[in-house]
C-alpha cells in the first residue's frame, strides 16, 4: 500500500510510504526515482541486517525496529524480534519501505512533519531511527525486570528446569539486540560526520550509546546470573555428595563388621561366646564415635 506522508507543495519535499508494496507498485517508484536494482533487491527481503549506503543521488539505510507483536515469548531470533524499514533518502524526498505497519511512522508525518519541525528528508531520517532506537526501551525494561525476578528465584527460592530455560530465551534476546544495536552504530556514525554536526543528530547519538550501554549492562546481568546459577547448583550437588560421603563413612566399617560375622563358617568362635553379640554392638557403636569425632575434629561436620 502507498501512502505519501509529506508532499513537496506543502512540505518542500516528499515522502512516500510503502507497506506491504508490491512488485509493479515497487517497481513503479524505483522507476520513478532512479533506485538502484541491488537496493531494490536488499529493501523487501525480511531479513536483512541493518546498513547504510551512499550514492550520489541518494542514501540507502537499511534500519530494525523491535516488534511487541510476536505471540511467543521463546522469540529469540531477529525476524522474530525486530522488522526492517528500508530507507531511501534523497534532496528533496525520502521513501520508506517495510512489510508491516509501523505506526511511528504515522506518528512523525503527523506530529513531526506537518508541524514544521522536520523540514529536510533528513531530519525526517533522523526521526525514523530516532523512533526505531527507542523501540528498544520497553522490552529492555521487561527484560530488565525479569532478570531481577529469576535473580531472586536463584538466590531465595528453589532453583527449577524451567528457570534455566527462561534464563536462556532471555540471554538470545538481549544478544540478538546488542547485535543489531551494534549493526546500527555505523549508521549513526554516518550519519552525524562533523560537517554535519547538529542538536538533531548528537540527540540521536545520545539515544544511541543510552540503549548500548543498557543492553550492554543487561548482557552483563545475564550472564554473571547464569554463571551464579551454576556455581550454586554446582555447590548444591557437592553439599548432596558431601552428605552421602559422610553416611557411607559411618556405614562402611558396620556393613563390614556385619559382612565378616554373616559368613556361614563352622569354625568362628566368637558365634559361641555369650556376650559376642554384645561385644559387636558395642564395638561398632565405638567406631561410630571414632568416626563423629574425627569429622568434627577436621570440621567436616
Amino acid at each position: 500500500m502507498r501512502k505519501e506522508l509529506a508532499s513537496k507543495e506543502q512540505h518542500g519535499y516528499t515522502w512516500i510510504d510503502l507497506s506491504s508494496p508490491g512488485d509493479p507498485e515497487f517497481a513503479a517508484v524505483a522507476e520513478q526515482y532512479l533506485l538502484h536494482k541491488a537496493w531494490m533487491k536488499d529493501a523487501p527481503e525480511a531479513d536483512h541486517l541493518p546498513k547504510f549506503e551512499k550514492q550520489k543521488e541518494y542514501h540507502f539505510v537499511i534500519i530494525r525496529h523491535y516488534d511487541d507483536k510476536h505471540p511467543s515469548s521463546q522469540a529469540d531470533t531477529m525476524k522474530e524480534l525486530t522488522n526492517k524499514v528500508a530507507i531511501f533518502l534523497g534532496e528533496d524526498y525520502i521513501i520508506t519501505l517495510h512489510q508491516n505497519g509501523w505506526p511511528p511512522l504515522e506518528h512523525i508525518s503527523e506530529h513531526a512533519v506537518k508541524a514544521g519541525d522536520c523540514n529536510t528528508p533528513f531530519h525526517v531520517l533522523i526521526e525514523i531511527i530516532r523512533a526505531a532506537m527507542g523501540s528498544f526501551e520497553a522490552p529492555g525494561l521487561k527484560l530488565n525486570h525479569s532478570i531481577d525476578l529469576y535473580e531472586e528465584q536463584v538466590f531465595l527460592k528453589n532453583r527449577r528446569a524451567p528457570m534455566l530455560k527462561g534464563l536462556y530465551y532471555i540471554k538470545r534476546k538481549v544478544d540478538v539486540i546488542r547485535h543489531l544495536l551494534l549493526l546500527s552504530k555505523d549508521i549513526i556514525e554516518r550519519l552525524d560526520p562533523p560537517e554535519r554536526d547538529d542538536i538533531h543528530t548528537r540527540d540521536l547519538r545520545d539515544l544511541y550509546v543510552k540503549q548500548q550501554s543498557f543492553y550492554d549492562l543487561l548482557s552483563e546481568n545475564t550472564n554473571h546470573l547464569l554463571t551464579i546459577y551454576f556455581n550454586i547448583s554446582a555447590q548444591k550437588t557437592n553439599e548432596t555428595i558431601r552428605i552421602l560421603t559422610i553416611f557411607s563413612v559411618f556405614f562402611l566399617p558396620l556393613t563390614f563388621i556385619a559382612g565378616v560375622y554373616g559368613m556361614n563358617f563352622d569354625v568362628m568362635p566368637e558365634l559361641q561366646w555369650a556376650a559376642g553379640y554384645p561385644a559387636v554392638m558395642l564395638l561398632m557403636a565405638l567406631i561410630t564415635v571414632i568416626i563423629y569425632v574425627w569429622f568434627k575434629r577436621n570440621k567436616w561436620l
